[in-house]
């Protein structure tokens, strides 16, 4: 059984594997070869009609094609990029209408995009960089209702599975000003197969490639994860590789971001042979109605259609997905899972554990989620699972109770928070999963949990403001803080504010009205609204709203000093070498007993706090892993030479 860790991280592999050396180019014209499918399609019968075109590769990495008798112009040739990185990062997509046909027998796809852009950049921009998958190809490019003309780059980049991009960079006849819009319409098509080139390029065995890498359409079961996994709509980014640190991570946070508040529709057909519908499609983690239309007249050798329209809708922190499956349906607590003929009996533990880890959460989060958890069961056993929303893709294997309980407390928490918000949406999801490790093994274990992404969240830090911007959480696009920070901050959030008033907080939040960027955020205003109505703006100014970096908190000096009648007092002298200001717990113990109270220590300065204790003090605690530091997030003093 896949561990928890694993099973909330649909690309672990990939994460793993990105300290790797750096074994290729960025970026450039196309390589000396174009990656193949590791697993070929099976040749089917090419279907009856008229051949318009033809594409093949030449022997030095270059697309051709083949006019046949229908053909009236020829396609775009690959050549050296035009397009710059400042065009690529200074284009933002505002709208997205996607009319997509998916034909799962031949592994295709065929797209029209209509798509809006803005010039975000500081200078007019000449050029308009897009970019779909290396095994896509552009058909069609319309600029403004005219057709644009354009130059076709294959661009060196893992955000794609092949490890390659195919670039259209359209020319334009008058450059697009600063905060200008420009509406695009494109057509594309080709076939997605599972392809883990770019993982078996740094070495990754290729079994282990493939269960990470296994986008594709395919009879039974389409799976495309988007940008990071695979290009099936238009984008435009900069080229990164895996190896070269965390930047594959860091861009694909961006491009979520940038998507962020994009109206997104699409409409899906989906052809298939008679008794084999699909019968569940998900868009950008929500389920979306089929219609299933079959072939008239009974002929086995005409193709049926199911389609289905997502209308108009907002993006969040995601990048569009697409899923398409024949499964069957199983209705669970607040869960519905789609699952493999093979899989009707493993599908009730993951019920039970649904079952078993709802009321905990009502607890903390409320009665009723806003949406229901979408369950897809994955082909094969060894796939890494993906989530998005409230949607987790995995084998639905049999497994250890507990295990599959701590997997649901942070899949469900997406059920029932749904944010814009990075930092809310998966901050509170890893933060639940936290807590559920504590109700079920104790603080120390959650806590554990805690420190083990700690030194990954100090190594990303700046060192001090000067020395970089680092990420405000609020607009964070790294894990590192929107997961790993976002939730030590709820973990602070719950110390000084209290259970109550978190909960409150996580109760009344509506995502539908965090939008922009209001100050103070909608989450602030409503803890400080909740409970005892204590000001959070010191807390939210340096942990939220801004990247301080972290604090580093040591104890300068402790002087006990014995009282009346046992008592003894001993003051605390605390100094924060951070920028972060931040409040800690401070405990001291003896044998007997121990006294905590909380100290806020400013950045770059001290505090002094007297704690008063029955009995002679043996040491002081400062911190207890719930506040994270730079260097450690504990720190004990013993004091041996109390009089």
């Amino acid at each position: 059984m896949l561990s928890p860790a694993r099973m909330l991280h649909a690309a672990a592999v990939v994460v793993a594997l990105s300290t790797l050396p750096v074994l290729k180019a960025q970026a450039g014209a196309a390589q000396q070869s174009t990656p193949q499918p590791q697993n070929p399609p099976p040749q089917d019968q090419p279907p009856k009609g008229k051949v318009i075109f033809s594409r093949s590769i030449d022997e030095n990495g270059n697309t051709t094609t083949t006019a046949g008798p229908a053909a009236t112009t020829d396609l775009p040739l690959p050549s050296s990029p035009t397009a710059t990185d400042a065009e690529r990062q200074a284009v933002t997509f505002t709208a997205l209408d996607l009319d997509v046909r998916l034909r799962p027998a031949q592994h295709q796809i065929a797209a029209r995009a209509q798509l809006t852009v803005r010039n975000d950049g500081k200078t007019p921009l000449a050029h308009i960089p897009l970019q779909i998958s290396s095994s896509l190809n552009w058909e069609s490019i319309r600029a403004a209702g005219k057709d644009t003309p354009y130059q076709v780059a294959v661009l060196n980049s893992d955000v794609d599975h092949t490890g390659q991009l195919h670039e259209a960079a359209i020319t334009l006849p008058t450059p697009l000003t600063p905060g200008a819009t420009l509406q695009l319409d494109a057509t594309y098509s080709g076939a997605i197969t599972t392809n883990a080139q770019r993982l078996l390029t740094i070495g990754t065995p290729e079994d282990l490639a493939l269960h990470s890498d296994w986008d594709r359409i395919d009879n039974g079961f389409t799976g495309l994860r988007g940008f990071g996994n695979v290009v099936w709509y238009p984008v435009s980014s900069v080229p990164v590789i895996l190896g070269d640190g965390a930047r594959l991570f860091d861009e694909m946070g961006e491009h979520k971001l940038r998507l962020s508040g994009a109206q997104f529709s699409l409409r899906l057909t989906v052809e298939f042979p008679q008794a084999q519908a699909p019968t569940i499609a998900l868009v950008n983690g929500h389920p979306v109605p089929l219609t299933v239309t079959d072939a008239a007249g009974g002929d086995a050798d005409v193709l049926s259609i199911a389609t289905a329209e997502t209308g108009s809708t907002t993006l969040g922190f995601e990048a569009p997905s697409l899923f398409v499956a024949t499964r069957k349906a199983h209705l669970g607590p607040n869960l519905m899972a789609w699952t493999t003929a093979d899989n009707d009996v493993n599908v009730q533990f993951w019920i039970d554990a649904a079952t078993g880890v709802t009321p905990f959460l009502q607890g903390w989060l409320g009665q009723r989620p806003r949406a229901q958890l979408t369950l897809l069961d994955l082909p094969d056993p060894q796939d890494a699972p993906f989530e998005t929303g409230a949607v987790l893709v995995t084998r639905l294997r049999d497994g250890d109770a507990e295990q599959l309980k701590g997997v649901l407390a942070h899949a469900l928490t997406h059920a029932w928070m749904q944010s814009p918000r990075a930092w809310l949406s998966e901050g509170v999801a890893h933060f639940m999963g936290t807590l559920w490790i504590e109700k079920t093994q104790g603080r120390e274990r959650a806590l554990s949990a805690l420190e083990s992404g700690r030194q990954s969240l100090a190594l990303a830090e700046p060192e001090s403001p000067g020395a970089g911007s680092g990420q405000p959480l609020a607009l964070a696009t790294s894990p590192a803080y929107y997961r790993t920070k976002a939730t030590y901050v709820l973990w602070m959030l719950r110390d000084i504010a209290g259970d109550a008033t978190l909960s409150a907080a996580l109760r009344a939040y509506d995502p539908a009205k965090d939008t922009g960027n209001p100050h103070p955020s909608h989450f602030e205003t409503l803890l400080e609204q909740a409970g005892n109505r204590r000001d959070l703006s010191w807390f939210f100014a340096d942990w939220v709203d801004t990247d301080k970096g972290l604090p580093d908190v040591d104890v300068e000096h402790a002087f006990p000093t014995a009282a009346e009648s046992g008592n003894w007092i001993v003051a605390v002298n605390l100094a924060n070498s951070g920028y972060a200001q931040t409040e800690v717990p401070v405990t001291v113990r003896n044998d007997s007993a121990s006294v905590t109270q909380r100290v806020r220590v400013p950045g770059h300065g001290k505090a002094v706090q007297r704690i008063l204790i029955q009995g002679k003090p043996a040491e002081v605690q400062v911190n207890d892993g719930t506040v994270p530091e730079t260097q450690a997030s504990m720190h004990v003093t013993k004091l041996e030479n109390a009089p």
